[in-house]
């Protein structure tokens, strides 16, 4: 069982390219410590800005560095960084154009019990309606050291959500196939970054997924296929940009089309598949999302459960609609 959250795997990214790259820069608001980025403080306090907890300021400051220069890295949790710096966010690093990198650690229902003043279940929608602004959700450990690494070598600004807790590994050293921008799709439990690969074939389904929904999917593509049943799965890190190609293919070679995300069930990647696939090959699609309304309290395991956002829930849903 993995024991390492992806907010380590960024961590270690970072320090390890610190190393050779002092333009390198972190900033926390009091929140090196749940962000995971406590080592890369202590190893390079030059490179490390503490601004307290003033989310709005952290905003603002990094996008002064990046305007110097400095490839900027700005971790709080995402229930704040998405709403009460909001407009730094979008003035400040995406109007400006900054090389600004926002990370909202302990995303989702992460904060289990502290409620919903702790809960981001709108920081997709809010952050993608932001022009210039790109928005991602890392499966695992491996996809997150793929895209951090990816994201050091850019210079555009981006909001990318973590969750808290460690989540189990989908993609491994050997394979986790990678492009910027471009959704992973699984094809009989085997990932692919290639649409050519998989274009001729048939599905009953289409799973498309972000996140830490995005190994309930992979899982309830294997249930289905117990049932006789073929979901090709789609792990849509880059919920903004969009990978509108390989949605307008899956939906096409598919019967119907199903979204999971731990989100609100307005504007997030619901919302964004929807209207990609009502203009483009019209079908059904059901989002599997948060509620409309405060979630129990629990963790994060206990809250998916209950809202059939695991891998029988996903499987459920599928059954019924084709």
């Amino acid at each position: 069982m993995n024991k390492i959250p992806n907010r380590q795997a960024i961590c270690d990214v970072l320090m390890e390219e610190a190393k050779t790259d002092k333009d390198i820069v972190v900033l926390c608001s009091d929140s090196r410590g749940s962000a995971s980025l406590a080592p890369f403080a202590a190893a390079f306090p030059e490179q490390f800005v503490e601004v307290g907890i003033a989310e709005q300021n952290l905003v603002s400051i990094s996008a002064g560095l990046a305007k110097c220069g400095k490839k900027a890295f700005a971790a709080s949790p995402a229930c704040f960084l998405s709403t009460r710096s909001y407009e730094q966010a979008k003035i400040d690093a995406a109007y400006s154009n900054t090389n600004v990198t926002l990370i909202g650690i302990s995303g989702g229902v992460s904060y289990g019990a502290l409620g919903m003043s702790h809960h981001s279940a709108q920081d997709i929608a809010a952050m993608a309606a932001i022009p210039n602004m790109r928005v991602y959700l890392p499966s695992d450990r491996f996809q997150t050291e793929k895209l951090f690494k990816a994201l050091l070598r850019d210079e555009k600004p981006s909001y990318v959500r973590v969750g808290r807790n460690p989540v189990e590994d989908i993609y491994s050293e050997e394979s986790c196939p990678f492009e910027m921008d471009k959704a992973v799709a699984f094809v009989d439990g085997v990932p692919s970054a290639d649409t050519a690969s998989w274009a001729d074939e048939e599905f009953d389904a289409a799973i498309i997924a972000c996140g830490e929904m995005v190994r309930p999917a992979v899982e309830a593509a294997a249930l289905l296929k117990e049932q006789g049943r073929r979901a090709v799965v789609l792990d849509m890190y880059c919920v903004k940009p969009l990978d509108v190609e390989s949605v307008i293919q899956a939906a096409s070679r598919s019967k119907a089309v199903v979204t999971a995300e731990e989100h609100a069930p307005f504007g997030g990647l619901g919302s964004m598949v929807s209207q990609v696939v009502g203009a483009n090959c019209p079908k059904k699609v059901i989002n599997l999302a948060l509620p409309d309304a405060p979630v129990i309290t629990g963790t994060s395991k206990e809250v998916f459960d209950y809202y059939g956002l695991n891998a029988e829930g996903i499987a459920k849903k599928v059954m019924e609609l084709i």
